[in-house]
């Protein structure tokens, strides 16, 4: 019979072991937790990198983009009113620049209506519907002044008809406008 030997651990070994067990597990999952975090850190520099291309390239190119935001802005002043005016009395200035232009030109004004404003995406559309008459010559000089004003005054639609029988002079016109200008809403 075999005699077999147990082999004995001393108790100094088993709390070392159970001291390094203690010590090395807390840092064991620290490292596991750093390494994590570095991995979740990497994965966001990289969803980050193209959006700073493309700040980087913006702020590269911020001298051509001011001039061009520039002339923008000077472009806006050809078409649209500032919203610092009322947009009654943009209505009403507009209202009376065209019954000028259309006097101006030789036509008659027979009514003319500011209808209320409709906002589109921040700018307000001003609309007015004008009735006016005159021979086709006046009416020639009325398009071409009105084509000429700044902020300008938009024609959406326009409807002329002789008036009366005609005679051994220029034909009578009626003409009836709806036009529009546009004002910057409020901020």
């Amino acid at each position: 019979m075999k005699h077999t030997m147990k082999r004995y651990v001393p108790p100094e070994a088993l709390v070392l072991l159970l001291v390094a067990t203690v010590v090395l597990l807390p840092l064991a999952s620290l490292g596991i937790y750093v390494y994590q975090k570095h991995q979740w850190a990497q994965n966001r520099l990289t969803d980050f990198e193209p959006r700073y291309a493309r700040l980087a390239g913006l702020d590269a190119n911020r001298e051509a983009l001011e001039q061009a935001l520039g002339k923008a802005h000077a472009i806006e002043g050809w078409y649209l009113y500032s919203a610092e005016q009322d947009g009654t009395q943009t209505g009403n200035d507009a209202q009376q620049r065209i019954r000028s232009i259309l006097s101006s030109a030789g036509m008659t004004v027979v009514s003319s209506q500011v209808l209320p404003a409709k906002d589109e995406k921040g700018i307000e559309r001003i609309p007015l519907a004008v009735r006016a008459e005159g021979d086709i010559v006046s009416l020639q000089g009325a398009l071409a002044g009105l084509a000429e004003q700044k902020p300008a005054l938009l024609v959406d639609d326009m409807l002329v008809h002789a008036q009366g029988p005609a005679n051994k002079g220029p034909q009578r016109l009626a003409a009836q406008f709806s036009l529009s200008v546009l004002r910057r809403g409020q901020p």
